[in-house]
């Protein structure tokens, strides 16, 4: 399956939207005082989630450049 265009730019403006809210999210952690330990471990999940994502739609990208 290879990706066209449409949905080549498609992927890049997902990574480009998760990479802005997790660039907005480092910077509110430093803007803030410490939090709970609880706040912490969620925030930190959300963070590895919106990686993950990133990783995930660039290795999908990769993929089909390399078939493509």
């Amino acid at each position: 399956m290879e990706l066209d265009l449409d949905e080549s730019s498609l992927a890049i403006g997902r990574i480009e939207r998760a990479l802005s809210r997790i660039e907005k999210a480092l910077a509110d952690r430093t803007d803030r005082p410490a939090p709970s330990a609880a706040t912490s471990a969620a925030e930190s999940s959300a963070l590895k989630a919106e990686v993950a994502a990133v990783i995930g739609e660039l290795d999908r990208l990769i993929g089909e450049a390399k078939h493509g």
